[in-house]
Order: C-alpha cells, then structure tokens, then sequence
C-alpha cells in the first residue's frame, strides 16, 4: 500500500510540475487580464464553450487523511492537494492541459502581433537611411568648408610668400608685387561675388502646396481679381469712348493729334510720351493728389464689407456664382482661340484664302516699298479705321454686316462645337432623306404630301406618338422640344410613392402637354393636359433649402387639388417660355374666336 501511494504521490508531482510551467508561460509577457478569456476565445474548442464543466473533488475520509500525512510535517498539505487533484478523471485533466495551451498559443500571437507593431513604428531600416543621408550630407558640407578654407589659406600664402624675397630685391620689386597683390584683392573682393553665382548647382524641385476650398479665400480673391482688372477695362472704356465718340471735342482732338503724328512720322515718340505722361499722374495720385483723366465718368462701387460667418446656402451660392463666371470666361477664351485655330488650320477655306493673299500681298509690299510709307499707309488706316469707319458700322448695322470685311471673317469663323453640330446636322439629316425617300416609295400612300407625312409618323422610343398618348394623328411635339426634355413628374395629391414620383419625358404639341413615363409601357401612367385647361403655370422650385429659382414648373388644373410639378429639369427656362408661348398663342386664339 505504501508503494502505491509513493507511486501515485509520483505520478502527481509530475502533473503539477508541467501545470506550473504552463503557468509560467501564460503568465510571461503582458498580464492576464489584457488578453481573452478562454471562454471568449474565438478559437476554444467544443469543449471550451461558456458552460464549464463542474470538476467534482471526492471527498476523502479521515482515515485516507492520516495515511497521507507525512511524519516530517510541513510537505502534508501539498502531497493532500496532489491526491486530491490526482482523483480528478483523465478527461478533465486533459481537458485543462488543452485549455492552458491554446491560452499560450493566444499569448504567443499577442506577443507576435505586438512585436509586430512595434517594428512598424519604429522603421529602423528608415531611420537608417536617414542617417545615411544626413552622414553624406554632413561630409559633402565638411568637403565644400575644407575647400573654402584651402582657397584662403593659399591666397594669404600666396600674398605672404613674395615678402621674403622682397626684402633682398630692391625697393621697385616691392612696390611692383605690393600693387600686384593690391590689385587682385581689389578685384577679388569687387568681383568674386559675381564669380561665385556662375557657378552650376542643380535645380531643386518645389512642390507648391495648396490651399483649401475656403467661402472667405474665395470672396477675397475675387475681390481681388475685380480690382487688379479695373486699370485694364477703364482703358479699354475709354478707348470704346474715343472710338463712339462720347465726346466729341476729346475725339475730334485725338484724331486730329494722331493723324498729324503719324502723317510727319511721330507715332512712336507720342505713344511713348502719353506712356510717361500716364506714369507722372499716377506718381501725383500716389502721392494724394485727386486728378482724374477719364473720357468715361468713373463709377464707384459701394464695397461691401466681407461677412465673417457664412451659411451653407450662401457658401453653395457663392461657388455657384463663381463656377458661372468661371464658366463664362473661359467659354469666351476657347472661342477666341479655337477660331484663331480654325483660321490658320483652314477649316473654312474661303476665309482663310483672304488671309492668305493679304499675306502675299503685304510681303511683296515689304520687299519693294520703303519701310517708312508702309507705317505711314498702315497708321492712316488705322486712325481712320478706329474714329470714322468703326464709328459709322456701329451706328449702321446693316453695313457693317455687308462691308466690314474683319467682322465678317471673325463672325463666320466656326468654333469646335459648331464644327460638331454642322457635322451632326449634315449626317442627320442625309439619314432622314435617306429613310424618306424609302419609306415614300415603299409604304407611303398616294396623294399625302410630305409634312403630313413626317407629321403623322413622327415617332418616340416606345412607338408612334399619337398611339402612345391617345391623340390625333396630326398631334406631335414642337420643333424646340422633338426628343422632349427629361424631367419627374411630381403628383401631390397621390399618396403612394410610385403613383407620387415618375420619371419620363415632357413633350409640347400645339395643343396638348404631354409626358410619357419611362417605366412602364402602357399609357396609364402617361399624363396628357389640354393647353386650354390649365390655369396657372409659373417657375417652382421643389426644395427650399437650395439656392437659386429651382428646376421645376408647376402646373394648375381644374382636375387637380394640388398643382402638378415637373421638376428635375435641366433646360427648365427654356421650356417654361415654350409652353408659355404656346399656351399663351392657344388661349388668345380660342378668345378670339369666340368672340
């Protein structure tokens, strides 16, 4: 008996020396309670869920007690708590031993996902390369500093050498190197600036940072802009001033000035004096004085002052208004430049041949004709040009569209979206004589001229117009509006969302305002109005919170409680006046014709 329990007293030391390592492992590192349960673990196995299984402990007796105690005294309490942890069942034993490893494992990954962080942040493979750049760049900098310090050691040795034998050569040979030395420390220290910046060094690449959307930047840069331009409009408004002749005595003596300059070949000298002349008046106004030399009466702003806090909304108009003026000025700008292109690129080769011969013909004038009639012919025509012919084709239209040669070439040269939409017209309409001509000869009845024709067939995506809206044949929408415009049919007075909102197209006939769904094909949910029953319609704009008149229009009918809205409409202006026209044109003509 005492065998066996020295045996199993063995056999439960062993046990409890692998739990204790166990122990130290999992306790290593970071503390228990930063890392998961065992029952929270993502990866505990089955029989690791959150219930956990009860370990029984048998009770022991005191007889079983007795035999455990050790005569020497202090050990009996451990070997008691071996014995009783050695009755546990093999399973739970197992079970446990599971448990404490896979908490290692988890320890372990910690530990690595840890390290891992920790090397991240800490790229030491950055820093040293850092560090070797700046280690390159400090003996680059003691290189260049222990050349500097050579070349001045050599000039002072190269001054002091020649005083040796100096002194055993006569007094001339002294004073000659003493000038000499002289002489090269005046010029070095006079010159050797101007010396050291031709020498080369490589460009260094700036990048420019740039600055953030800001409503305050924004209004102040446009200020800005206003009044860096002013001097430039006011001269190109007085110029227009001396051209229209506002008035008359300033014009008349400006041409009679010009023209005896340039007739005794003064044009360059006057120019430069009324240069100078510009430059001392704005050194007096600089200065205070209050002189104005304007043809034009200047006007001057109310300057409003900038707002500190902005809402959403007037931030939103704000940039509105900028992205249009942005949007208008550089249109103007691509006009001019693609029609500068266009003209040089012969696009339309009957301008570009007048060009091409006035080109020849001033060459040949330069080559045979003295320089100094050619400026005194091109400065005639000029002022004539500038104070009598502009003057006379601004006040008669007429003639100038039928003689002002340079208008003309400049107005009738194309631009790129010109030069598309003449070759999109061209193709188009080659197509519809194409499909008319074989639609007239294949299918076509006798004695239907040909705008009946077109009129009656006239067709939209989902077939013939006059079938899809229950109309007469002779019904179709209007020149303006023949693809229709795409807008949401907005019906308050539904109350369910696919009757409330649908998407379609809008179409204006002479009678009728029609709109087809794009959803569905059958004509339920198209909407036809009669012209003559609406009784208001006007500009609506759907949401309030947005700046600007809205993008819809709202239509009343007796039908209907609430108006209808056609909303969402990018081209919203241009088909509220069409439908307003026609509106307008079919009531007055019924009126009429009642009485």
């Amino acid at each position: 008996r005492d065998s066996n329990r020295h045996v199993k007293v063995k056999q439960k030391s062993a046990v409890l020396n692998m739990l204790k390592k166990l122990d130290k492992i999992r306790f290593r590192g970071h503390k228990r309670d930063e890392f998961l349960d065992l029952a929270e673990s993502p990866n505990a196995s089955d029989t690791e869920c959150g219930d956990e299984i009860p370990v029984k402990i048998p009770r022991t007796s005191t007889r079983d007690n007795e035999e455990l105690r050790d005569p020497a005294g202090p050990g009996t309490i451990i070997m008691a708590a071996g014995v009783q942890d050695f009755n546990r069942t093999e399973s739970d034993r197992l079970n446990e031993i599971k448990g404490h490893l896979e908490i290692a494992l988890l320890e372990k990954h910690f530990l690595q996902e840890e390290l891992r962080k920790l090397r991240e942040e800490t790229n030491a493979e950055t820093l040293k390369q850092e560090l070797e750049k700046e280690r390159q760049r400090r003996l680059e900098l003691e290189q260049k500093v222990n050349e500097v310090l050579k070349a001045r050691t050599e000039e002072v040795s190269a001054a002091q050498q020649p005083a040796k034998p100096q002194a055993q050569a006569n007094g001339t040979d002294k004073r000659s190197h003493t000038v000499s030395s002289r002489v090269q420390k005046w010029f070095f220290d006079k010159f050797g600036e101007y010396v050291e910046d031709f020498r080369f060094q490589p460009e260094e690449s700036t990048v420019e940072t740039e600055e953030p959307l800001s409503a305050r930047r924004l209004t102040e840069n446009m200020r800005r802009l206003k009044r860096g331009a002013k001097p430039v409009t006011n001269f190109v408004k007085n110029l227009s001033a001396l051209s229209d002749w506002y008035s008359i005595y300033t014009s008349a003596i400006a041409f009679i000035i010009y023209m005896n300059a340039v007739w005794h070949g003064w044009a360059i000298p006057m120019f430069l004096f009324l240069a100078i002349l510009r430059l001392s008046l704005n050194y007096l106004i600089a200065r205070g004085w209050r002189i104005q030399w304007s043809i034009v009466p200047e006007v001057s702003e109310p300057m409003e002052p900038p707002k500190e806090d902005l809402t959403v909304s007037e931030k939103f108009q704000l940039v509105l208004d900028v992205a249009q003026k942005a949007q208008n000025l550089f249109g103007k700008m691509a006009d001019i430049l693609e029609k500068i292109k266009n003209l040089f690129m012969w696009v339309q080769p009957e301008i570009t041949q007048k060009l091409y011969i006035a080109l020849w013909a001033a060459f040949i004038a330069s080559c045979f004709l003295p320089y100094r009639i050619i400026g005194l012919a091109m400065g005639l025509y000029a002022g004539i040009k500038f104070f009598l012919i502009d003057f006379i084709f601004k006040r008669c239209p007429r003639l100038r569209a039928k003689y002002d040669t340079p208008y003309i070439i400049w107005t009738s040269l194309p631009t790129d979206p010109q030069l598309k939409d003449r070759s999109n017209a061209t193709v188009s309409r080659r197509l519809q004589t194409a499909a008319s001509r074989s639609y007239v000869g294949s299918s076509a009845p006798a004695g239907i001229s040909k705008d009946e024709d077109t009129s009656r067939f006239h067709t939209t995506k989902r077939g013939n117009f006059h079938e899809i809206f229950n109309l007469s044949e002779n019904e179709r929408p209007l020149a303006v509006c023949e693809n229709g415009w795409r807008c949401c049919l907005i019906n308050r007075d539904r109350k369910m969302p696919t009757d409330y909102i649908r998407n379609g197209v809008l179409y204006v006939t002479e009678n009728y305002l029609c709109f087809e769904s794009s959803k569905s094909g059958s004509s339920k949910r198209n909407k036809v109005i009669k012209l003559t029953d609406i009784t208001d319609i006007q500009k609506y704009k759907v949401l309030s919170v947005l700046p600007g008149s809205g993008m819809g229009i709202a239509v009343s009918t007796p039908s209907t409680q609430k108006p209808l809205v056609f909303g969402a409409m990018v081209h919203r202006d241009e088909a509220f006046e069409t439908i307003f026209n026609q509106y307008v044109k079919i009531t007055s003509a019924s009126s009429s014709s009642e009485s």
